[in-house]
């Protein structure tokens, strides 16, 4: 027999012996980073602002018969100081969690993060990973060097105020369509810009969550108030390996930073309902975002920390108490946070309380309460505190709010709430109270249904509420241009649908009238109807005194095709209903259960059906880049091309938390 070499045999010996017993292990370190999960220094995940407050956490997976005793956490070599809390998790089976909360530094740097836990057989473990706190005070740029590094260049400027506005899912070709829609194209030049579009200084976003190329709007929009990458459907957190949906490690939004360190405070604006991830991701902290009832709460509760003094949009299903014609409030769906968590963060507990009554609770705390455009308008100058709430889940979208005011259009009476607000009237109100605080603020507005009907493939209807952002972002401007202290950017969380202008019809509106109901599928709706290059020509609107195009289906009117997209029926004209919202309360009864149900339950009488790329029924996200446009102090940082979690830096390095 020929002998084992002595090598080989220690090395078996070696892997006898693991195998017998083999060590415990660190499964997840928290904040994420590439160190601890590829052994590679760079790119370096999480990014901090000196002195923003994030929490230290590790998975651990003991050995069987064992159990985790104790953690410490190290940075750089020295013991983090607090309280080390144990959970029992199942995520690897019989690991425990070990979370160190608030953790702060202020000195800026790459730090080395190490956890180091002791077995209850003495057995210690330990890994390591890496985070940055960005240096903030010298007006650094952060853009992308060589090899995937960080340079500055020295920069200056500084705001009391920002004003971030999110055109949910809107990219670059929402802007586009939009402007050609306001202002037309003649001989080749645009008749007019959009408001944004005037903005001095514009860059490209990139939009990958932490977990997938193409993000959800939970970690689209937390990039922005946090700084940091989140997994799909989790915002304000990073993930662990808990079910507790309120449970996870927080990373301090921009809100609650500054009002901690600057006395600022926070305005959430939208149109979708309030709950929504992007308005949900500047004022609560959750890995689930569907869980509206703890959601909604935390706006109210952790309004100390946030600074939270205006909140519009839809969603007062959360605020009725259950059992109340039109609540959506659960159990399943509230929040309690962990002793550590409350104690750590200095924020109430919450609780399972389903049958709150949010609204009262809401007023006891002292904020006005409107319901309704018309009591909008007639709020007091002297108020300091607005809670809007005008639908039962999502607003109406543009373009049906505007033909009930013309007296055009019935379906807005049909979900119930006929006196909606427009954004630009939200976003008034919104300055006209935020304004009152000497120290400054932030504020977030939404156009939440750029993205909601391009998932449904609704051309007109995103077009419209593209308009109605832009019309926001106007009055913002104006305001702005009377002071010199505030920052507004302009931004998306994702594209959503690949969205694009493929050309124009080449038929009058009538004769597309008639080809929408002939059957005859894409030898009528297609080959005659789509005009590309040259055959497109130059789409043309006519707008009334509210701004908005007097019709969506003017002769040779403009085409719209998805990328992204589901099946679905098209005749290329506007569809006189939107398509039935699932989280409107009264969904499943008439008159919303008479809406079409998808997009292949409209416009059949076409017989165009446009197959699908992606499976389901709506379009989806993309992974574009989307456009960054900003104005005021700080805006020429916002140039070139720009991870989204750099927008959270760009915007604190104009404000310079602290110095004012």
């Amino acid at each position: 027999m020929t002998p084992i070499p002595r090598f080989l045999a220690a090395a078996l010996v070696a892997t006898a012996a693991a195998s017998a017993h083999a060590a415990p292990a660190v499964t997840r370190l928290t904040p994420p980073s590439t160190l601890f999960r590829e052994g590679q220094p760079l790119p370096v995940v999480a990014r901090f602002a000196p002195g923003q407050r994030f929490d230290l956490q590790a998975t651990l997976k003991p050995d069987a018969g064992q159990t985790i005793t104790g953690v410490r956490f190290e940075v750089d070599g020295a013991a983090v100081q607090g309280a080390v809390t144990l959970t029992p998790t199942t995520a690897p089976a019989g690991s425990t969690s070990a979370a160190l909360r608030a953790y702060a530094s202020k000195a800026p740097g790459v730090k080395t993060l190490t956890a180091i836990a002791t077995q209850s057989d003495g057995q210690v473990v330990r890994a390591s990973g890496n985070f940055e706190i960005v240096r903030l005070d010298d007006g650094a740029r952060w853009g992308w060097g060589d090899h995937g590094r960080w340079r500055r260049d020295d920069v200056g400027g500084q705001a009391k105020n920002v004003i971030v506005f999110i055109g949910d899912g809107m990219g670059i070709a929402h802007r586009t369509a939009a402007r050609i829609m306001l202002s037309g194209v003649s001989q080749g030049k645009s008749r007019g810009p959009l408001a944004m579009d005037a903005f001095p200084y514009t860059g490209l976003v990139t939009t990958h969550s932490l977990n997938s190329i193409v993000t959800d709007s939970s970690p689209g929009a937390a990039c922005y108030s946090t700084g940091n990458k989140g997994n799909n459907n989790q915002h304000g957190v990073f993930p662990d390996d808990t079910a507790d949906k309120f449970d996870n490690p927080r990373v301090e939004s921009i809100g609650e930073l500054l009002r901690r360190t600057a006395g600022k405070s926070l305005g959430i604006v939208t149109t979708s309902d309030v709950f929504d991830a992007t308005p949900g991701a500047f004022g609560s902290h959750t890995q689930d975002r569907g869980a509206g009832t703890g959601i909604v709460d935390q706006y109210l509760d952790e309004r100390g920390s946030t600074g939270l003094v205006v909140l519009m949009g839809g969603g007062r299903k959360w605020f009725l108490p259950a059992g109340t014609p039109g609540s959506a409030r659960t159990a399943s769906t509230d929040y309690v946070l962990p002793a550590d968590l409350a104690s750590g963060w200095g924020v109430p507990a919450g609780a399972v309380d389903p049958a709150r009554d949010l609204l009262a609770d809401f007023e006891a705390g002292g904020f006005t309460y409107v319901a309704g455009a018309t009591e909008l308008r007639t709020v007091a100058t002297d108020t300091k505190k607005l809670l809007g709430l005008f639908a039962y889940s999502n607003m109406n979208v543009a373009l049906d709010k505007i033909q009930k005011r013309r007296g055009a259009s019935t379906v807005v009476d049909d979900y119930g709430f006929p006196d909606q607000p427009m954004l630009d009237e939200m976003t008034e109100k919104a300055l006209e109270v935020l304004s009152k605080d000497r120290d400054g603020f932030v504020l977030m507005v939404e156009g939440a249904s750029i993205d909601k009907q391009a998932h449904n493939m609704d051309s007109e209807r995103w077009l419209w509420d593209t308009i109605e952002l832009d019309r926001a972002i106007q009055v913002a401007e104006e305001w702005a241009s009377r002071r010199d202290d505030t920052l507004i950017v302009v931004t998306a969380d994702h594209e959503c649908a690949g969205v694009n202008i493929i050309g124009a019809s080449r038929v009058t509106a009538a004769d597309l009238g008639v080809r929408a109901t002939s059957g005859g599928g894409a030898a009528q709706l297609r080959d005659p109807v789509v005009g590309t290059y040259e055959s497109a020509g130059f789409p043309r609107y006519t707008l009334a005194a509210d701004g908005y195009p007097v019709t969506n289906d003017p002769d040779f009117k403009m085409l719209i095709g998805y990328a992204a997209n589901a099946d679905r029926n098209e005749d290329w004209l506007e569809n006189p209903k939107p398509l039935r919202d699932s989280q409107q309360p009264f969904n499943g009864v008439p008159p919303l259960s008479t809406y079409p149900g998808g997009p292949t339950s409209r416009d059949a009488a076409g017989g165009f059906l446009v197959t699908g790329q992606v499976p389901g029924s709506t379009a989806v996200h993309t992974a574009s880049d989307i456009p960054v446009s900003a104005t005021g102090p700080g805006a020429h940082r916002f140039t070139g091309v720009m991870d989204n979690t750099d927008v959270f830096f760009k915007m604190l390095q104009a404000l310079r938390p602290g110095e004012r």
